[in-house]
Protein backbone atom coordinates (compact mmCIF):
# COMPACT_ATOMS: atom_id res chain seq x y z
CA UNK A 1 0.00 0.00 0.00
CA UNK A 2 1.32 3.44 -0.92
CA UNK A 3 2.40 5.52 2.05
CA UNK A 4 0.92 8.99 2.53
CA UNK A 5 3.44 11.74 3.34
CA UNK A 6 3.23 15.16 5.00
CA UNK A 7 6.12 17.62 4.97
CA UNK A 8 6.22 20.22 7.76
CA UNK A 9 8.41 23.33 7.65
CA UNK A 10 8.46 26.43 9.86
CA UNK A 11 7.53 29.24 7.47
CA UNK A 12 7.27 29.72 3.74
CA UNK A 13 7.77 33.33 2.63
CA UNK A 14 9.61 35.07 -0.24
CA UNK A 15 12.23 36.26 2.28
CA UNK A 16 12.97 32.72 3.48
CA UNK A 17 15.52 31.53 0.92
CA UNK A 18 18.18 29.78 3.01
CA UNK A 19 19.53 26.26 3.14
CA UNK A 20 16.48 24.86 4.94
CA UNK A 21 14.22 26.01 2.10
CA UNK A 22 16.52 24.32 -0.42
CA UNK A 23 16.12 21.08 1.52
CA UNK A 24 12.32 21.42 1.43
CA UNK A 25 12.38 22.02 -2.30
CA UNK A 26 14.65 19.04 -2.95
CA UNK A 27 12.52 16.70 -0.83
CA UNK A 28 9.40 17.75 -2.75
CA UNK A 29 11.20 17.02 -6.01
CA UNK A 30 11.33 13.35 -5.05
CA UNK A 31 8.54 12.67 -2.54
CA UNK A 32 4.86 13.34 -3.17
CA UNK A 33 3.97 15.02 0.11
CA UNK A 34 1.34 17.47 1.31
CA UNK A 35 2.98 20.60 2.71
CA UNK A 36 2.31 22.31 6.05
CA UNK A 37 3.85 25.38 7.70
CA UNK A 38 3.15 27.95 10.41
CA UNK A 39 2.55 30.52 7.66
CA UNK A 40 2.57 30.40 3.86
CA UNK A 41 3.03 33.33 1.48
CA UNK A 42 4.75 31.28 -1.23
CA UNK A 43 1.71 29.58 -2.76
CA UNK A 44 0.51 33.04 -3.86
CA UNK A 45 3.96 34.07 -5.12
CA UNK A 46 4.10 33.66 -8.91
CA UNK A 47 7.89 33.29 -8.82
CA UNK A 48 7.81 30.41 -6.34
CA UNK A 49 7.96 26.69 -7.09
CA UNK A 50 5.09 26.43 -4.57
CA UNK A 51 2.82 28.78 -6.57
CA UNK A 52 -0.83 27.61 -6.44
CA UNK A 53 0.10 24.63 -4.27
CA UNK A 54 -2.32 23.86 -1.43
CA UNK A 55 -0.44 24.34 1.86
CA UNK A 56 -1.82 23.81 5.35
CA UNK A 57 -1.15 26.64 7.82
CA UNK A 58 -1.90 27.66 11.41
CA UNK A 59 -3.81 30.53 13.04
CA UNK A 60 -0.64 32.65 12.73
CA UNK A 61 -1.35 32.96 9.01
CA UNK A 62 -3.92 35.65 9.78
CA UNK A 63 -1.92 37.60 12.37
CA UNK A 64 -0.83 41.18 11.54
CA UNK A 65 2.61 41.47 9.89
CA UNK A 66 3.15 37.69 9.92
CA UNK A 67 4.40 37.88 6.33
CA UNK A 68 7.42 39.93 7.45
CA UNK A 69 8.48 37.48 10.16
CA UNK A 70 6.41 35.18 12.32
CA UNK A 71 9.29 35.13 14.82
CA UNK A 72 7.73 38.20 16.45
CA UNK A 73 5.08 35.80 17.78
CA UNK A 74 7.71 33.52 19.32
CA UNK A 75 5.73 32.59 22.48
CA UNK A 76 2.92 31.25 20.26
CA UNK A 77 5.00 29.15 17.87
CA UNK A 78 4.92 25.91 19.93
CA UNK A 79 1.15 26.19 20.40
CA UNK A 80 0.64 26.93 16.71
CA UNK A 81 2.66 23.99 15.38
CA UNK A 82 0.74 21.64 17.67
CA UNK A 83 -2.54 22.68 16.03
CA UNK A 84 -1.68 21.03 12.72
CA UNK A 85 -3.85 17.93 12.37
CA UNK A 86 -1.77 15.33 10.53
CA UNK A 87 -3.63 12.18 11.55
CA UNK A 88 -4.38 11.20 7.94
CA UNK A 89 -0.70 10.63 7.08
CA UNK A 90 1.52 7.57 7.45
CA UNK A 91 4.87 9.39 7.39
CA UNK A 92 5.66 12.87 8.74
CA UNK A 93 8.79 14.53 7.33
CA UNK A 94 9.73 17.66 9.25
CA UNK A 95 12.31 20.24 8.22
CA UNK A 96 13.08 21.95 11.50
CA UNK A 97 15.22 24.76 12.87
CA UNK A 98 12.68 26.17 15.32
CA UNK A 99 9.46 24.28 16.08
CA UNK A 100 8.53 22.06 13.11
CA UNK A 101 9.65 18.88 14.86
CA UNK A 102 7.05 19.56 17.58
CA UNK A 103 4.02 18.48 15.52
CA UNK A 104 1.73 16.00 17.25
CA UNK A 105 1.73 12.44 15.90
CA UNK A 106 0.17 9.10 16.81
CA UNK A 107 2.01 5.87 17.69
CA UNK A 108 1.19 4.60 14.19
CA UNK A 109 2.89 7.46 12.33
CA UNK A 110 6.57 7.56 11.45
CA UNK A 111 8.22 10.95 12.10
CA UNK A 112 11.60 11.70 10.49
CA UNK A 113 13.09 15.11 11.26
CA UNK A 114 15.73 16.81 9.12
CA UNK A 115 17.16 19.10 11.79
CA UNK A 116 19.03 22.15 10.49
CA UNK A 117 19.80 23.13 14.10
CA UNK A 118 18.21 23.00 17.54
CA UNK A 119 16.66 26.43 18.25
CA UNK A 120 19.73 28.68 18.05
CA UNK A 121 18.26 31.56 20.06
CA UNK A 122 17.16 29.20 22.86
CA UNK A 123 20.42 27.26 23.09
CA UNK A 124 23.79 28.33 21.64
CA UNK A 125 22.92 31.95 20.82
CA UNK A 126 20.84 32.79 23.91
CA UNK A 127 23.26 35.38 25.28
CA UNK A 128 23.96 36.90 21.84
CA UNK A 129 20.21 37.31 21.41
CA UNK A 130 19.78 38.91 24.83
CA UNK A 131 22.77 41.24 24.42
CA UNK A 132 21.70 42.49 20.98
CA UNK A 133 17.99 42.98 21.71
CA UNK A 134 16.11 45.51 23.80
CA UNK A 135 14.02 42.55 24.95
CA UNK A 136 17.04 41.34 26.91
CA UNK A 137 17.10 44.34 29.26
CA UNK A 138 15.22 45.44 32.34
CA UNK A 139 12.01 43.79 33.47
CA UNK A 140 11.19 42.61 29.96
CA UNK A 141 14.63 40.95 29.96
CA UNK A 142 13.50 38.81 32.91
CA UNK A 143 10.35 37.81 31.00
CA UNK A 144 12.43 37.04 27.89
CA UNK A 145 14.77 34.82 29.90
CA UNK A 146 11.81 32.97 31.37
CA UNK A 147 10.31 32.53 27.89
CA UNK A 148 13.57 31.10 26.56
CA UNK A 149 13.75 28.78 29.59
CA UNK A 150 10.27 27.42 28.79
CA UNK A 151 11.14 27.12 25.09
CA UNK A 152 14.18 25.00 25.96
CA UNK A 153 11.97 22.72 28.04
CA UNK A 154 9.43 22.38 25.22
CA UNK A 155 12.16 21.88 22.63
CA UNK A 156 13.83 19.07 24.61
CA UNK A 157 10.49 17.43 25.37
CA UNK A 158 9.34 17.42 21.73
CA UNK A 159 12.52 15.64 20.61
CA UNK A 160 10.70 12.54 21.90
CA UNK A 161 8.07 13.04 19.20
CA UNK A 162 10.68 12.27 16.53
CA UNK A 163 11.45 8.66 15.59
CA UNK A 164 14.59 9.40 13.58
CA UNK A 165 16.76 12.51 13.31
CA UNK A 166 18.82 13.65 10.34
CA UNK A 167 21.44 16.38 10.87
CA UNK A 168 22.82 18.68 8.18
CA UNK A 169 26.40 18.25 9.49
CA UNK A 170 28.44 16.44 12.13
CA UNK A 171 28.48 19.72 14.04
CA UNK A 172 24.67 19.78 14.14
CA UNK A 173 24.55 16.10 15.06
CA UNK A 174 26.71 16.90 18.10
CA UNK A 175 24.37 19.75 19.05
CA UNK A 176 21.35 17.44 18.71
CA UNK A 177 23.03 14.98 21.07
CA UNK A 178 23.89 17.74 23.55
CA UNK A 179 20.39 19.25 23.57
CA UNK A 180 18.21 16.16 23.10
CA UNK A 181 20.49 13.15 23.78
CA UNK A 182 19.41 11.71 20.41
CA UNK A 183 21.54 10.18 17.65
CA UNK A 184 21.25 11.84 14.23
CA UNK A 185 22.24 10.51 10.82
CA UNK A 186 24.35 13.08 8.94
CA UNK A 187 23.08 13.89 5.44
CA UNK A 188 24.53 17.09 4.02
CA UNK A 189 22.02 19.50 2.42
CA UNK A 190 21.86 19.82 -1.38
CA UNK A 191 23.81 22.64 -3.00
CA UNK A 192 22.85 23.65 -6.53
CA UNK A 193 26.39 23.40 -7.92
CA UNK A 194 25.33 24.00 -11.52
CA UNK A 195 23.94 27.43 -10.64
CA UNK A 196 27.42 28.78 -9.90
CA UNK A 197 29.80 29.52 -12.81
CA UNK A 198 33.25 27.94 -12.53
CA UNK A 199 36.07 30.41 -13.24
CA UNK A 200 39.79 29.76 -12.90
CA UNK A 201 41.03 33.33 -13.39
CA UNK A 202 40.31 35.51 -10.36
CA UNK A 203 40.30 39.26 -9.83
CA UNK A 204 42.03 41.22 -7.07
CA UNK A 205 39.32 41.46 -4.40
CA UNK A 206 37.96 39.43 -1.50
CA UNK A 207 34.25 38.78 -0.97
CA UNK A 208 31.82 38.03 1.80
CA UNK A 209 28.11 37.32 1.27
CA UNK A 210 26.00 37.14 4.39
CA UNK A 211 22.96 38.32 6.31
CA UNK A 212 24.14 41.32 8.29
CA UNK A 213 23.33 40.16 11.80
CA UNK A 214 25.64 40.06 14.81
CA UNK A 215 26.57 36.38 14.91
CA UNK A 216 27.70 36.44 11.26
CA UNK A 217 30.71 38.56 12.37
CA UNK A 218 30.70 40.74 9.24
CA UNK A 219 31.83 43.73 11.32
CA UNK A 220 34.89 41.71 12.37
CA UNK A 221 35.69 41.01 8.71
CA UNK A 222 35.33 44.68 7.78
CA UNK A 223 37.56 45.80 10.67
CA UNK A 224 40.24 43.29 9.67
CA UNK A 225 40.22 44.52 6.06
CA UNK A 226 40.23 48.13 7.25
CA UNK A 227 43.53 47.29 8.95
CA UNK A 228 45.02 45.60 5.90
CA UNK A 229 43.71 48.01 3.28
CA UNK A 230 42.98 45.08 0.96
CA UNK A 231 39.90 45.28 -1.31
CA UNK A 232 36.78 43.66 0.11
CA UNK A 233 33.23 43.47 -1.28
CA UNK A 234 30.35 42.92 1.16
CA UNK A 235 27.01 41.67 -0.19
CA UNK A 236 23.96 41.24 2.03
CA UNK A 237 21.42 43.08 4.08
CA UNK A 238 20.10 43.02 7.62
CA UNK A 239 19.90 45.06 10.84
CA UNK A 240 23.63 45.86 10.76
CA UNK A 241 23.71 47.25 7.21
CA UNK A 242 24.06 50.93 8.14
CA UNK A 243 26.56 50.14 10.89
CA UNK A 244 28.68 48.15 8.42
CA UNK A 245 28.54 50.99 5.88
CA UNK A 246 29.70 53.50 8.46
CA UNK A 247 32.46 51.17 9.59
CA UNK A 248 33.83 50.50 6.11
CA UNK A 249 36.88 52.39 4.84
CA UNK A 250 37.34 53.19 1.12
CA UNK A 251 38.87 49.77 0.40
CA UNK A 252 35.60 48.09 1.46
CA UNK A 253 32.55 48.20 -0.84
CA UNK A 254 29.23 47.49 0.88
CA UNK A 255 26.74 46.64 -1.88
CA UNK A 256 23.75 45.61 0.24
CA UNK A 257 21.32 43.06 -1.17
CA UNK A 258 21.99 41.99 -4.77
CA UNK A 259 20.22 39.75 -7.31
CA UNK A 260 21.36 36.15 -7.60
CA UNK A 261 23.14 36.81 -10.89
CA UNK A 262 25.28 39.56 -9.36
CA UNK A 263 26.15 37.38 -6.35
CA UNK A 264 27.19 34.53 -8.65
CA UNK A 265 29.36 36.87 -10.73
CA UNK A 266 31.20 38.23 -7.68
CA UNK A 267 31.64 34.73 -6.25
CA UNK A 268 33.22 33.44 -9.45
CA UNK A 269 35.58 36.43 -9.77
CA UNK A 270 36.70 36.84 -6.14
CA UNK A 271 40.24 36.05 -5.08
CA UNK A 272 38.81 34.33 -1.98
CA UNK A 273 35.54 34.10 -0.07
CA UNK A 274 35.68 35.29 3.57
CA UNK A 275 33.44 33.93 6.32
CA UNK A 276 33.60 34.65 10.04
CA UNK A 277 30.56 32.88 11.53
CA UNK A 278 30.25 29.48 13.16
CA UNK A 279 27.60 27.86 10.99
CA UNK A 280 25.83 24.55 11.40
CA UNK A 281 26.61 23.81 7.74
CA UNK A 282 27.37 27.02 5.84
CA UNK A 283 25.98 26.67 2.34
CA UNK A 284 27.73 29.84 1.09
CA UNK A 285 31.11 28.20 1.66
CA UNK A 286 30.20 25.38 -0.71
CA UNK A 287 28.70 27.78 -3.26
CA UNK A 288 31.95 29.76 -3.37
CA UNK A 289 33.96 26.57 -3.91
CA UNK A 290 31.59 25.60 -6.73
CA UNK A 291 32.88 28.71 -8.51
CA UNK A 292 36.45 27.51 -8.01
CA UNK A 293 36.94 30.20 -5.37
CA UNK A 294 38.99 29.31 -2.26
CA UNK A 295 37.56 30.04 1.18
CA UNK A 296 39.02 31.71 4.27
CA UNK A 297 36.71 30.81 7.13
CA UNK A 298 36.47 30.58 10.90
CA UNK A 299 37.53 27.02 11.69
CA UNK A 300 34.48 25.82 13.59
CA UNK A 301 31.11 24.25 12.86
CA UNK A 302 30.30 23.16 9.34
CA UNK A 303 33.38 24.82 7.85
CA UNK A 304 35.48 21.99 9.27
CA UNK A 305 33.48 19.60 7.07
CA UNK A 306 33.23 21.65 3.88
CA UNK A 307 36.61 23.41 3.57
CA UNK A 308 39.94 21.59 3.23
CA UNK A 309 42.74 23.66 4.77
CA UNK A 310 45.67 23.67 2.36
CA UNK A 311 48.10 23.43 5.28
CA UNK A 312 46.71 19.98 6.10
CA UNK A 313 45.86 19.02 2.49
CA UNK A 314 48.62 20.49 0.29
CA UNK A 315 47.60 18.38 -2.71
CA UNK A 316 43.86 19.27 -2.64
CA UNK A 317 43.34 22.24 -0.31
CA UNK A 318 40.38 24.52 -0.92
CA UNK A 319 41.05 27.29 1.61
CA UNK A 320 42.37 28.32 5.00
CA UNK A 321 40.71 28.09 8.41
CA UNK A 322 41.48 30.56 11.20
CA UNK A 323 41.17 29.44 14.85
CA UNK A 324 39.65 32.48 16.60
CA UNK A 325 36.91 34.99 15.81
CA UNK A 326 39.31 37.92 16.12
CA UNK A 327 40.59 40.55 13.73
CA UNK A 328 44.18 39.42 14.37
CA UNK A 329 43.40 35.79 13.49
CA UNK A 330 41.65 36.80 10.27
CA UNK A 331 44.45 39.19 9.28
CA UNK A 332 46.97 36.40 9.84
CA UNK A 333 44.89 33.99 7.72
CA UNK A 334 44.59 36.47 4.83
CA UNK A 335 48.31 37.14 4.86
CA UNK A 336 48.98 33.39 4.91
CA UNK A 337 46.56 32.97 2.00
CA UNK A 338 48.52 35.51 -0.03
CA UNK A 339 51.60 33.36 0.51
CA UNK A 340 49.77 30.26 -0.75
CA UNK A 341 48.13 32.00 -3.73
CA UNK A 342 49.92 30.03 -6.45
CA UNK A 343 49.23 26.68 -4.78
CA UNK A 344 45.42 26.77 -4.89
CA UNK A 345 43.77 25.11 -7.88
CA UNK A 346 40.25 26.13 -8.81
CA UNK A 347 39.36 22.58 -9.84
CA UNK A 348 40.11 21.33 -6.31
CA UNK A 349 37.47 23.69 -4.95
CA UNK A 350 34.95 22.71 -7.60
CA UNK A 351 35.54 19.01 -6.93
CA UNK A 352 35.00 19.53 -3.20
CA UNK A 353 31.73 21.38 -3.86
CA UNK A 354 30.47 18.56 -6.08
CA UNK A 355 30.46 16.22 -3.08
CA UNK A 356 27.43 18.22 -1.83
CA UNK A 357 25.44 18.01 -5.09
CA UNK A 358 21.64 17.44 -5.04
CA UNK A 359 22.03 13.96 -6.55
CA UNK A 360 23.99 12.84 -3.49
CA UNK A 361 21.41 14.32 -1.13
CA UNK A 362 18.59 12.60 -3.05
CA UNK A 363 20.27 9.20 -2.90
CA UNK A 364 21.09 9.38 0.82
CA UNK A 365 17.83 10.98 1.97
CA UNK A 366 15.51 8.61 0.10
CA UNK A 367 17.52 5.57 1.20
CA UNK A 368 17.36 6.71 4.83
CA UNK A 369 13.60 7.36 4.71
CA UNK A 370 12.99 3.93 3.18
CA UNK A 371 15.20 2.21 5.75
CA UNK A 372 13.44 3.99 8.65
CA UNK A 373 10.02 3.14 7.25
CA UNK A 374 10.90 -0.55 6.94
CA UNK A 375 12.16 -0.67 10.53
CA UNK A 376 9.12 1.24 11.78
CA UNK A 377 6.62 -1.05 10.04
CA UNK A 378 8.46 -4.12 11.35
CA UNK A 379 8.11 -2.78 14.90
CA UNK A 380 4.39 -2.15 14.37
CA UNK A 381 3.88 -5.74 13.22
CA UNK A 382 5.73 -7.10 16.23
CA UNK A 383 3.63 -4.99 18.61
CA UNK A 384 0.28 -5.89 17.02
Amino acid sequence: MQRKYALVHEWLTPKATGGSELVVREILNHIDADVYALIDFESTNQDSYLFKREIGTTFLQHFPFARNGVQKYLPLLPLAIEQLDLRQYDVILSSSHTVAKGVLTTPYQLHICYCHAPMRFAWDLTFDYLDSSLMGRGFQGILTRYLLHRLRQWDALTANRVDYFIANSKHTAARIWRCYRRYAEVIYPPVNIDRFPFQEKKEDFYLTVSRLVSYKQVDLIVKAFNQMGRPLVVIGTGPQLEMIRQLAKPNVQVLGAQPDGVVEQYMSQAKAFIYGACEDFGIALVEAQACGTPVIAYGAGGALETVRDIRQHPDRGTGLLFPLQTEAALVEAVEAFEGYRGKFKAEWARSQACSFAPTIFKQRYLAFVESCDQKFQSRLKLSS
